[in-house]
């Protein structure tokens, strides 16, 4: 692995290069170097992370990001990053970024304390305002390892928060604006009763003899994926699982990214929704909002008002589905790939059996 410092050492990769990246099949992880906190190795790390994580400077912490490319060009000036949502991790996009790396660079970043990422020594830290500034350091390394021409995001759930947060502040240093953002079951405004549901489960339990019971405890919090096979769970809960020191397993993330949202109250949460309203209201970029029909976090009233201001996104909602569609089903991929490319045809509402199939109609 080779380390290479870019941008006066604020960011840094770490691992292959461009075009050993491009040749492999599989995506390659790699890792940015991020300043504001200071990182502390996952319960589960081995050895040799454990010392990575100690040789880093004071006030630093990494995170990693997996890369797609199958465009044929290791430096395609055409990139999408894909941002996942609060207690999930990069390789959810797997499906997806598979499909869109056939015309862009795809980057899948774990955000800090998820994934392959460090976790943070200070748990406050697990907020928007550092996610949003990771990002930037990530966009700053890649636009220096090849320059970003056309830059696209989607966002689940807090990928979607943190989307709003880069793309709705004007002068923030991105390579080029944001030109497509999705906005995959989120909004300003989120549901306090959802706020409570996901409260009740991130951070808990987290340890399980194997395999298996894992990705069912995981698969019963989660209905509001909507269906899916037993071989897509599989594959969506592969990444999710580590093995522990005491012979089980243990999910992926630090507990203690529950730490802010434990404390956080319905006045709290009204005041970020403004800032959040405030945030979209300033995209310039072209939206497309995604709705679980079933969504227990963003409100049909919500949906419809984002259609109404601001960027004024175009709203599609998946039938049969809740918070949030894992885009991994055919029709889910489609229709992101036909609004990245500029379709304009692009349905209000999309059935079961449509999601299953090649073409979202």
């Amino acid at each position: 692995m080779t380390l290479s410092t870019i941008d006066d050492a604020t960011t840094a990769i770490i691992g292959p290069g461009l075009e050993n990246a491009f040749s492999m099949n599989q995506p390659t992880l790699n890792y940015v170097s991020c300043p504001g906190a200071s990182a502390t190795a996952p319960t589960w790390a081995s050895a040799q992370r454990r010392q990575q994580v100690e040789a880093q400077p004071e006030g630093t912490h990494r995170m990693a990001y997996w890369e797609w490319n199958h465009t044929g060009n290791p430096r395609h000036p055409h990139v999408i990053v894909c941002v996942h949502g609060l207690s999930r991790q990069g390789r959810d996009f797997d499906v997806l970024a598979t499909e869109l790396s056939r015309f862009a660079r795809v980057i899948c970043p774990d955000v800090v304390g998820r994934g392959e990422s460090d976790w943070l020594a200070d748990p406050m830290g697990y907020q928007l305002p550092l996610y949003a500034a990771d990002m930037l350091a990530l966009l700053a390394q890649l636009h220096a390892q090849a320059p970003i021409e056309t830059l696209d995001w989607v966002g689940t759930s807090m990928g979607g928060l943190i989307g709003m947060g880069v793309v709705g502040q004007p002068g923030l240093p991105l390579p080029v604006p944001v030109r497509r953002l999705v906005l995959n079951d989120v909004g300003p405004a989120i549901e306090w009763e959802s706020l409570e549901r996901i409260g009740s489960y991130v951070g808990k339990g987290l340890q399980f003899p194997n395999f298996e019971s894992a990705a069912a405890a995981m698969r019963l919090i989660s209905e509001g994926f909507g269906p899916h096979s037993d071989e897509q769970w599989s594959r969506l809960s592969q990444a999710m699982i580590k093995p522990d020191a005491q012979g089980g397993v243990v999910l992926h993330y630090d507990p203690r990214i529950a730490v802010p949202m434990a404390q956080m109250t319905r006045e709290t949460a009204q005041a970020g929704e403004a800032l959040l309203w405030q945030l979209y209201d300033q995209i310039k970029a072209q939206v497309l909002l995604i709705r679980g029909a079933e969504s227990d976090l963003l409100s049909s009233r919500t949906a419809k008002a984002m259609t109404e201001r601001g960027p004024r996104a175009h709203c599609t909602e998946l039938q049969g589905v809740g918070h949030a569609p894992t885009l991994v089903v055919p029709g889910q991929v489609a229709l992101i790939q036909k609004f990245l490319q500029g379709d304009k045809g692009l349905p209000a509402n999309i059935s079961l059996a449509q999601q299953a199939q090649e073409e979202a109609a």
